[in-house]
C-alpha cells in the first residue's frame, strides 16, 4: 500500500505543465483563477502536502499535492479536485495577508553578501542578500509573485517599516530557527518513514500502519550519485555549516580545495540537515527554494526551507528512508 500513491503520480502530469504553466480547467474542476489557486496551495501547504511555492498557478506539485492530500483523506477520486477545493474555502477565506517589515530581522540580511564561496567564508552567517527574498521565502513563495502581489512597491528598496502583501500562510521565522539545535529520538516520531521518490520527486512521510502523514517537493541527486536503498535518519540538526568542494559535487569524489561555508538560509544546505546512515548523505534545505525539483544536487536531497524545518515533526533519528 505504501507505494501505491507514488505509483500514480507517474500518470498525473501531462508534460505541458512541465514549467509550470496554468492548464484550462479540465473536467475535474480544476481552478484558473489565480485567487482560488493560491487559497488551495495555502490550504495544501498548511496541511503539509507541499504544491512547491505559492504563485497561484496550477504546476506539477500542486497536481500531486491535490492526489496526495485526496489520497491521505481516503478521498476515492484522487484526481477529483472538488473536495480538497471545498474545504481550502472553508479554511482559508483569506488569501493574503500584510506584513510589516520590522527592524529585529535586519540581523538577517545583508546585501554584501558574497557569491564565491572562497570569499563567503569570511562571514559569519548566510544571510539573505535582500529584504525581497527574506519575504518571499517566509511566506512560502518567490520574488517574482512578490512582486505581482505589489505591483506598486519596489522591491529592491524594501527596509523596515514598510508593508508588503503575502500569501496568508503560517510563515517560515527565520528568527525561531534555534542554532545548532538537535533532534533526539522519539518514541512516536522516529517510527515513522521516509520514502524518497526520485523520479516523482517527492519525499512522503508515513507513520507504522502506512498512513501517508506529509509529502513535500524535492530536488534529488544527480543520478549517478542517487543512494537507492533503504537507510535510517541518523541525525537532525539545525544552522549546519556545509563543506564547499566542487569537485565533490560535480564528481562524487573530494576534491583538494574546500571551503566550510557558514550556516544561514543562504548556505547550499539551507537551514536544516537531516543526515542519513548512508555517510555524507542526507534530507536538508537549500539557499535557492524556486529550483526545488528542477536541478540536481550531488547526492543529496533538497527542500524548501519552509518544508524542511518541518522534517523534525515528522522524523527522528532512527527513522526509516525509503530512497528509490
Amino acid at each position: 500500500m505504501r507505494w501505491m500513491i507514488l505509483f500514480l503520480l507517474a500518470a498525473l502530469v501531462n508534460p505541458g505543465f512541465a514549467q509550470d504553466t496554468g492548464p484550462a480547467a479540465d473536467s475535474h474542476g480544476v481552478p484558473t483563477d489565480l485567487n482560488t489557486i493560491l487559497q488551495l496551495q495555502i490550504f495544501l501547504d498548511r496541511h503539509m502536502f507541499g504544491p512547491g511555492k505559492l504563485d497561484g498557478a496550477v504546476g506539477e506539485f500542486t497536481y500531486k499535492a491535490v492526489v496526495n492530500y485526496n489520497f491521505a483523506h481516503g478521498n476515492r477520486d484522487l484526481y477529483d479536485w472538488q473536495p480538497v477545493l471545498t474545504a481550502a474555502a472553508q479554511e482559508v477565506p483569506v488569501v493574503y495577508a500584510a506584513f510589516k517589515i520590522r527592524t529585529d530581522l535586519e540581523k538577517f540580511v545583508n546585501p554584501q553578501l558574497p557569491e564565491k564561496p572562497e570569499d563567503q567564508v569570511s562571514h559569519p552567517y548566510m544571510a539573505y542578500r535582500s529584504w525581497a527574498e527574506l519575504v518571499a521565502e517566509r511566506f512560502h513563495t518567490d520574488e517574482t509573485f512578490l512582486a505581482k502581489c505589489n505591483p506598486n512597491l519596489k522591491l529592491t528598496a524594501l527596509k523596515p517599516g514598510d508593508v508588503v502583501m503575502v500569501p496568508n500562510v503560517r510563515s517560515f521565522r527565520i528568527e525561531e530557527v534555534k542554532a545548532m539545535q538537535s533532534f533526539p529520538k522519539d518514541a512516536t516520531l522516529s517510527l515513522n518513514t521516509i520514502v524518497v521518490d526520485t523520479t516523482e520527486r517527492i519525499a512522503a512521510v508515513y507513520d507504522p500502519g502506512e498512513r501517508l502523514l506529509a509529502a513535500f517537493p524535492i530536488t534529488p541527486g544527480k543520478p549517478e550519485f542517487i543512494p537507492v536503498g533503504t537507510w535510517s535518519v541518523k541525525t537532525i540538526m539545525t544552522t549546519p555549516s556545509f563543506r564547499y568542494d566542487k569537485q565533490f559535487l560535480e564528481e562524487g569524489v573530494r576534491g583538494k580545495e574546500a571551503y566550510q561555508l557558514p550556516p544561514g538560509p543562504n548556505s547550499p544546505v539551507g537551514i536544516i540537515w537531516c543526515g542519513l546512515s548512508k555517510s555524507g548523505i542526507g534530507l536538508h534545505g537549500t539557499a535557492l527554494p524556486r529550483t526545488i525539483g528542477r536541478s540536481r544536487s550531488a547526492g543529496c536531497v533538497r527542500l524548501a526551507n519552509w518544508d524542511a524545518i518541518r522534517l523534525p515533526q515528522l522524523v527522528r533519528p532512527s527513522s526509516p528512508v525509503i530512497v528509490r
